[in-house]
């Protein structure tokens, strides 16, 4: 489970997190909503620990994974090396190539193990990204737009991925500004809007979109 009490972020004088109080059940997938400055990638950083809150505090059970926007795959590395080395950094003495090689299976993608991050598609370069941050067996995983730049198929694509790691019994929080997207995969869909949560909203509901166009027009916002 994931706990955010009272979480405020400031940079400088900004306030760009005002008061997020959350609580987040395990397997549950929250789709992170809002548009570009409402604050989604800077509470993902301050769950993972990549910013310092202001205040408040943020409870987790287990460990967090962080699928990145650009995902931040080393160039000079080949897609195995890229998915090992984070693991291989904290036990230099054990063997992730087996493990690795699971995983881009799982995720149809093992035969460009030996491939370079300039000669993959977005759609691929995202999986690659996906599988680095399971190699850490994480019980929360962090995705921040997960389906940039990506088009519709590849999109679809990372909706059945994603599902399938939930399977696994993770807890996973997604940000995106394509509600699309968001209503395919989510159990919840929080919506932030300059830094508070404007709406919190079951994404089951058959009216679930057009609740969260009434709280906030954002096709607007865009």
């Amino acid at each position: 489970m994931l706990k955010i009490h009272n979480l405020c972020k400031k940079f400088n004088s900004e306030k760009v997190l005002d008061n997020i109080n959350l609580t987040i059940k395990k397997t549950e997938i929250i789709g992170l909503a809002g548009a570009s400055g409402g604050g989604k990638s800077t509470l993902l950083r301050c769950i993972q620990g990549l910013e310092i809150p202001t205040s408040g505090t943020v409870e987790c059970d287990g460990k967090i994974g962080f699928m990145f926007q650009d995902f931040q795959l080393f160039p000079h590395m080949t897609v195995l090396q890229n998915i090992i080395y984070s693991p291989t950094l904290k036990d230099r003495e054990k063997n992730y190539e087996e493990k690795a090689i699971t995983m881009l299976n799982k995720l149809g993608i093992a035969t460009k193990a030996s491939e370079y991050p300039y000669n993959l598609s977005g759609g691929q370069k995202q999986r690659v990204a996906l599988a680095r941050s399971l190699m850490i067996s994480p019980n929360v995983l962090l995705c921040d737009e997960p389906t940039s730049g990506l088009d519709v198929n590849a999109t679809n694509d990372i909706v059945n991925l994603l599902k399938n790691v939930q399977e696994s019994d993770i807890t996973m929080i997604i940000a995106s500004h394509n509600l699309e997207f968001l209503s395919k995969i989510s159990d919840r869909i929080i919506l932030l809007k300059n830094g508070k949560v404007a709406a919190d909203i079951d994404a089951h509901k058959e009216d679930a979109v057009n609740q969260l166009m009434t709280c906030w027009d954002f096709q607007q916002s865009q």
